[in-house]
């Protein structure tokens, strides 16, 4: 298996997550951080995303309930590149019927380096990083072959990170 490295974008596609304990939580902290999510491109599981858009006025595309495969959604849109920072506000105290999904998901971020935080504290820490407005050149696993075409890296001046809705090296369908 090979790397590429990949360009977060200075926007930032940010999926937000909270199981039902947690919604309270991850709102309270959304309106703190309202200026900031404002910026980037939000994305979140069913009913947390209906909360979030309800609550605070943002636009936010939302996936499935975790529970009906929307943790399963957010674990594709990383792995297709269209997901670049994960914030997860999750119960480790409470047994969640898709446990399995969620530890799954949260693999999938490690490997594919996505920045993600699972509670309060470690999502101040990233929403109030200086690299939340830069670009930000991460390096994850392909499944490419060196040579066997398909992804490419994107570092040095040609990258297209700058652009207001950016390309990763992998192939992506059209970004709101």
């Amino acid at each position: 298996m090979s790397t590429e490295i990949y360009v977060l974008p200075r926007r930032k596609r940010i999926a937000l997550i909270a199981h039902d304990n947690k919604k309270p939580e991850l709102l309270h902290w959304a309106r703190r951080h309202l200026d900031a999510l404002s910026r980037h491109v939000l994305y979140a599981t069913g009913t947390t995303g209906a909360m979030l858009a309800a609550e605070l006025g943002l636009e936010v595309h939302r996936f499935r309930s975790g529970p009906l495969g929307g943790d399963q959604q957010v674990g594709a849109a990383i792995v297709e590149g269209k997901i670049d920072l994960v914030i997860f506000f999750w119960d480790p105290l409470e047994p969640q019927p898709h446990d399995v999904d969620v530890k799954a998901l949260l693999r999938i971020a490690v490997v594919y380096d996505i920045p993600t935080a699972c509670n309060r504290a470690s999502a101040d820490f990233l929403i109030s990083s200086p690299l939340i407005y830069e670009t930000y050149a991460r390096e994850a696993v392909s499944d490419v072959a060196p040579g066997a075409g398909g992804a490419t890296s994107t570092t040095g001046a040609d990258s297209t990170a700058d652009q207001e809705c950016p390309t990763s090296p992998i192939a992506l369908q059209s970004l709101p």
